[in-house]
């Protein structure tokens, strides 16, 4: 198949790009190369693919080719209206994997606006694209941070989620909104993921992982929020990635999939972990203990999440099967290597 791939540069879209080469679809990768984040770790991610930074730095050229016959990129913003709808025009894509957006809950508190131009915008913009161009099937990244302030456990798409705590997390409900309308009206399927805490080898540097590495690698005291009392459904890479390219992919284990046009899953680890037990993995693996600065619940923050993944297991018979502590060693490995510690 041609796939676009937005948020190619990005954590998440480099490991399924990377994944869609291998399996050898043709594969257009897109991203704006912000600044959210250090930009050389999304230079360094592209070389992975085969771009070079130099090249990979140009706006406004049609597409730069990769060592990979199969893989393209493009440096382009999501909420340049005519500039999607001309790639749109111009390659005819089959699919359409869209990962790229503005992250981080806390951030959307400081700087709102990048949230409405990327991850609204911008989706508007994909929609319009896939919509005029007939894309058979969008694929999405939404986020578990949409059940806001729900108490029960496990988190179910079922759930109503009418109640987010964050910019980030309305404006990833309103995906889901926008995108069950355009399968609606114009009969074109679209898949939304809600992703839980993914982590592991080329991670961003503001998640908890990276930043707790980091801190007591350089003997420094680390955050722990909400004192601690805080549980997450951390999810490993290969194990999101597996699940996205299935759905891709689109093979199906479970004829229910096949009958409507809109379909929303949870993908996470299905489990949830201690916060506290986390931080345990991360210093076994480094051999020293973390100096805690223990804080208040910070705004915009749930105090747990985890993933009822029954549907995604009854669909594509996704399985995730990494344990917290072999991707917390494999995440360790990662950063000790690139960065040369």
């Amino acid at each position: 198949m041609k796939i676009l791939v937005t948020g190619a540069a990005g954590f998440i879209g480099f490991h399924v790009s990377r994944k869609l080469i291998e399996q050898g679809h043709e594969i257009m990768g897109l991203d704006n190369i912000n600044d959210y984040y250090d930009p050389a770790l999304k230079f360094a991610r592209l070389s992975i693919l085969g771009i070079d930074k130099d090249e990979a730095s140009k706006y406004n050229v049609p597409s730069i080719s990769s060592k990979f016959p199969t893989f393209r990129f493009v440096k382009m913003d999501l909420a340049n209206r005519e500039n999607i709808a001309n790639l749109f025009k111009n390659e005819k894509f089959d699919v359409v994997c869209n990962l790229a957006a503005q992250a981080g809950v806390r951030y959307s508190i400081e700087n709102p606006e990048a949230y409405i131009d990327s991850n609204i915008v911008g989706f508007l913009n994909i929609l319009e694209g896939c919509r005029q161009n007939h894309v058979k099937h969008l694929v999405y990244a939404s986020s578990s941070s949409v059940y806001g302030l729900n108490k029960k456990i496990p988190f179910e798409t079922s759930d109503s989620v009418d109640h987010p705590v964050s910019l980030y997390a309305a404006s990833k409900k309103s995906n889901e909104l926008m995108a069950h309308t355009y399968s609606h009206l114009y009969g074109f399927k679209t898949t939304g993921l809600r992703f839980f805490t993914v982590y592991g080898p080329w991670g961003r540097p503001d998640m908890a992982m990276f930043l707790f590495t980091k801190a007591i690698l350089e003997n420094r005291p680390i955050n722990v929020f909400n004192r601690g009392n805080l549980e997450r459904d951390f999810t490993y890479i290969d194990d999101i990635t597996e699940g996205v390219v299935r759905i891709i992919g689109d093979n199906h284990t479970n004829a229910y999939n096949t009958e409507n046009l809109y379909h929303l899953y949870n993908i996470g680890n299905n489990k949830s972990v201690k916060l506290l037990d986390f931080i345990d993995s991360i210093e076994r693996k480094l051999g020293q203990k973390a100096e805690k600065n223990m804080m208040d619940m910070q705004p915009g923050d749930v105090e747990k999440t985890w993933a009822n993944v029954d549907p995604l297991i009854r669909d594509y018979d996704y399985r995730p099967n990494t344990s917290i502590q072999d991707g917390v060693d494999a995440f360790i490995d990662w950063y000790k290597d690139f960065y040369n510690v």
